[in-house]
């Protein structure tokens, strides 16, 4: 396994990151204490989750999964805070010192642990002034309830607005955003990554695998799997967006270099994306322990200069043919684009 740097922290972390938003829900607890012990074994150490997944069971099997193994000391933990925990309570989500603290003693609560190490904010709120949010992360960090402190989904600027505002108030910084990044959206390669390289900032992606657009499981003008996320596809709007006739052209562009190098088209899709300047550490959400292995078997996988050229002329840098700056949170600044 190889371990990259969280941004200017020193902190060592694996170069997949094993997300962790099946467990409780799709995944069962059995099954997902078998993933998390594998990805431990194959020398992942960082795990993601966030408390609106399942509205905390993901936290609760996560910190079961630790407890039982004894390797909670071994994991770098992260979790996030932001989402809706309650449909009744108008308070319960959301940036404010109310929620965050409120939600940071819950998720430790859950993960059975006494620290998280990064606790990140998972979607921007331009109603909430950012120095509400990172006076209330400064005192958590202080008081030794966080180690490091980052953000989800959040446009360069936002991250630079907080870096001043760290600054001029004497406060923690984020040290880390997880944006949305994969051969369908290579948005981010236009500001995010660049700001996030000139100011040490670690880049966590989300999706690397396009929701599963990028698995191989999607072919034009056959039915997308029973079980698949896409299967339900007139429900969402949001999927309805993602899942364009140009996701075919890219898929099948590929297709020949991933049989060229002998992989799956997914192992290629997550290779590309853990072996692109500025990313420290892709997050893979694995729903069962067959996808989990195929994840594992992209750290394997060499990309040439050649290799990179030749996925450019498929879907060139910068470019986006299936929006994933769009969430269940509402609109974000990169909506328009």
């Amino acid at each position: 396994m190889e371990y990259r740097s969280l941004g200017r922290t020193g902190v060592q972390v694996s170069a997949l990151c094993l997300g962790c938003m099946m467990f409780g829900g799709k995944t069962s607890a059995e099954d997902s204490y078998a993933i998390i012990d594998r990805a431990i074994d194959a020398g992942i150490n960082f795990l993601d989750t966030a408390n609106v997944y399942s509205r905390g069971r993901s936290e609760e099997v996560v910190g079961e999964a630790l407890r039982r193994n004894g390797k909670r000391h071994e994991i770098v933990l992260a979790t996030k805070v932001h989402g809706r925990m309650s449909d009744d309570d108008p308070n319960a989500w959301g940036n404010s010192r109310r929620h965050i603290i409120e939600q940071c003693e819950a998720s430790l609560r859950r993960l059975q642990t006494d620290y998280i190490d990064l606790y990140q904010i998972h979607r921007p709120q331009p109603s909430i002034p950012i120095d509400e949010t990172l006076r209330a992360l400064d005192d958590l960090v202080r008081s030794g309830k966080v180690r490091y402190i980052g953000t989800t989904t959040f446009a360069a600027w936002q991250i630079i607005e907080a870096l001043w505002a760290s600054k001029e108030l004497n406060l923690n910084r984020f040290v880390s955003e997880q944006p949305p990044y994969n051969l369908l959206d290579r948005r981010i390669e236009r500001e995010l990554i660049p700001m996030a390289q000139t100011y040490g900032i670690a880049i966590i992606p989300w999706s690397p695998l396009a929701g599963g657009l990028l698995s191989g499981k999607y072919s034009r003008g056959t039915p997308p799997p029973a079980d698949s996320r896409f299967a339900n596809i007139q429900s969402n709007p949001i999927l309805q967006r993602r899942m364009t006739e140009r996701v075919y052209d890219v898929v099948e562009g590929l297709q020949p270099l991933a049989e060229e190098k002998g992989c799956t088209l997914s192992q290629l899709a997550l290779a590309w994306c853990l072996r692109q300047p500025g990313v420290t550490s892709p997050i893979i959400g694995p729903r069962t322990m067959e996808q989990l292995e195929d994840n594992l078997r992209a750290l394997d996988i060499a990309m040439s200069d050649e290799d990179r050229a030749c996925i450019d002329e498929i879907i060139p840098p910068g470019r986006m043919i299936s929006p994933f700056y769009e969430a269940d949170f509402g609109p974000h600044p990169y909506r328009w684009l």
